[in-house]
């Protein structure tokens, strides 16, 4: 019963080095009448051609070199667009589709579900001695509108070929092994045909196409390598770049890598490399700040420019910019690994509240992009609970919503070149930490659609409080670590409290692993910095005096002391920056409205404060027109 194709000349060895799913498809046949095949169906797979070479092939090609190999005459294809379709194409086919199906095809038109019940009844139910065939219903979920609410036809049309599944029986071919002439679902994901359908059936075999694996791609790339490199590169050449492309196209499928290379040698645009070209293909052709000039320039200037921004921080400040820097050249975790799929850089901030870890985040986005816009900020404490982690990356298939996809993800498909922050990490619902174990290692995510998004042009910034206070052995909170304590000791204390929290409490110590040493511990505000954070602040304040109202308003000595050591306190006592302004918008701001609201301009255009004092528990001033020579 063997066909002339030339697939059955195939030695054994060759048939081997077929894709495992098509090898499962092969001996399926002789045990079960119909199979599910779903997951990877829309990639191009690499098929022995039976020369030594090797052939890009799509499912539909895939299954036929199979089918054809073990003696299959024909494969009959279904789906809901083309019609009834026969292979191989031309007169031999569409003889061996009508000795199968008793009537010739039907030249492509739609079919209906009565027309392929009564195919796959002809094909599987009593076929005649000696025909054999493969039915193959492909987007075999268009073939429903609705799965929750199947019509008649359509739950009639799924019973019928759940009884043929029990009941056909196989076809003998001269001395072979019988086969069954099976009936072939490709569908994108095992839930989108009916439960009671599959669920218990052992009669349909489920066969899962995943995405291809370091060995799958790195195949690929040693074919697709001629086409990254001259005509004249020699063989070192190209299976270094084919090491390297497979190493690039993790997490992709090969019809993407395919798209590269054709990219890759369009010479399109910003696209001269092969990383310029899987970085296009991801994220598409955006600006790209990682390699211009400017940044390189803002970097060299950037410790001044962020240690006016970021008061007593010097140590934070400068590991940092040493891990952007090292984020610039590319080189952030190159010791592990070359894989470019990874986000740009990592960054954990450590610290007391207020202390600037979200300001330097801000400062980071600004120095890197050019733009703190590009900078997107989850707040943790909104994703304590365990389905939260859905709103990352969106419902799962077939719930509400899976196709509005999640937070995370269509923010930085709408914006890849960011600064991610993850405010108070601490907070989250540890199936959400398992999301960012998939971001750090591999630098994407997959949606509720399906549709990828890619991180690899990302910073990723948490930020945490985790050990200000921790539980003793008697399970009282006590604090961990003060603001007179020195820097090594502060650092000692609070990454232990990180790394407890993360191997001891969270169970997940491969995260710890991923962030590395990359966690940034910050200092307290000491008085002598609170200070100057305050002067800063109340500047701004009487700054926007000026403007909304048209009042000058300045301070009397013993006014702007006043407000200065409480502001002070209020830093230290473990508020710092948020406390100061919190201090000043109780002590400075409500009196001085209360007080413009009832004299309006009476006392002139130039006032000043000569009193700040704490009345029963309520701050008030006391103004008078003109001004001092210490306003700000």
């Amino acid at each position: 019963m063997r066909s002339d194709g030339g697939n059955a000349n195939l030695s054994g060895h060759e048939a081997g080095l077929a894709p495992a799913w098509l090898r499962e498809v092969e001996t399926a046949v002789v045990t079960n009448s119909q199979i599910l095949i779903y997951g990877n169906v829309r990639d191009r797979y690499l098929i022995p051609d039976g020369a030594g070479g090797w052939r890009f092939h799509d499912i539909h090609e895939s299954l036929w070199w199979c089918l054809n190999r073990i003696g299959y005459p024909v494969m009959v294809q279904a789906d809901v667009i083309d019609g009834i379709t026969a292979l191989p194409a031309g007169p031999d086919g569409e003889a061996a589709a009508k000795r199968l199906l008793g009537e010739s095809l039907d030249g492509g038109r739609q079919p209906s579900l009565e027309k392929l019940q009564q195919l796959i009844e002809r094909a599987t139910g009593q076929p005649a001695a000696g025909v054999a065939g493969a039915v193959v219903l492909d987007y075999a979920a268009r073939l429903i509108r609705d799965l929750t609410r199947l019509e008649a036809g359509e739950h009639r049309f799924f019973a019928v070929c759940e009884k043929l599944s029990r009941t056909a029986i196989p076809v003998h071919w001269d001395d072979d092994t019988p086969r069954y002439n099976p009936v072939i679902w490709i569908v994108n994901h095992e839930r989108e045909l009916p439960g009671w359908f599959i669920a218990g059936n052992d009669s349909v075999r489920r066969i899962a196409i995943p995405m291809p694996d370091i060995d799958d791609r790195q195949a690929a790339a040693e074919v697709l390598a001629p086409g990254l490199l001259d005509r004249n590169a020699s063989t070192a050449d190209r299976e270094a770049e084919a090491a390297r492309f497979a190493e690039l196209a993790q997490g992709m499928t090969l019809r993407s890598m395919l798209e590269i290379v054709r990219l890759t040698r369009s010479r399109i645009g910003p696209v001269q490399s092969t990383e310029d070209a899987v970085r296009c293909y991801r994220v598409g052709i955006l600006d790209s700040p990682w390699g211009k000039p400017a940044l390189r320039q803002r970097l060299g200037d950037a410790r001044g420019a962020l240690a006016r921004r970021l008061r007593g921080q010097d140590e934070a400040v400068e590991r940092s910019l040493d891990i952007v820097i090292r984020s610039v050249m590319g080189l952030s975790g190159a010791q592990a690994s070359a894989q470019p799929s990874k986000p740009r850089g990592v960054l954990f901030f450590a610290g007391p509240t207020g202390v600037g870890k979200t300001e330097l985040a801000k400062a980071l986005t600004e120095l890197i992009f050019g733009d703190e816009r590009a900078y997107i900020r989850f707040d943790m404490s909104e994703f304590a609970a365990e389905h939260a982690a859905e709103r990352l990356t969106g419902a799962p298939p077939g719930y509400l919503g899976h196709d509005a996809g999640g937070e995370l993800t269509n923010a930085v498909r709408k914006q890849p070149f960011s600064l991610i922050l993850f405010d108070e990490i601490e907070k989250a619902h540890p199936r959400v930490m398992d999301k960012f174990l998939q971001i750090l290692d591999d630098g994407r995510l997959t949606d509720g659609s399906g549709s990828t998004v890619y991180f690899s042009e990302a910073v990723i910034v948490f930020t945490s409080n985790l050990g200000l206070k921790v539980m003793n052995d008697r399970g009282i909170v006590e604090q961990n670590v003060t603001a007179d304590m020195p820097r090594t000791e502060l650092e000692e204390r609070m990454t232990g409290a990180v790394r407890e929290h993360f191997v001891d409490v969270l169970d997940r110590p491969e995260l710890l692993n991923r962030i590395g040493d990359n966690i940034v511990v910050f200092n307290f505000i000491s008085a002598e910095v609170a200070h100057e954070i305050f002067d800063i602040q109340l500047s701004r304040i009487l700054g926007m005096v000026r403007r909304q109202q048209g009042i000058r308003v300045t301070l009397s000595r013993a006014a702007r002391d006043t407000l200065r050591e409480a502001a002070a306190e209020a830093a230290v006592l473990e508020f710092g920056g948020r406390g100061i302004g919190s201090l000043l918008e109780r002590a400075f701001v409500n009196p001085l409205a209360r007080q413009l609201f009832t004299i309006g301009t009476s006392l002139g255009k130039e006032l000043v404060v000569t009193d700040v004092r704490l009345d029963n528990g309520q701050w008030a001033m006391s103004l008078e027109p003109g001004t001092v020579a210490t306003g700000a």
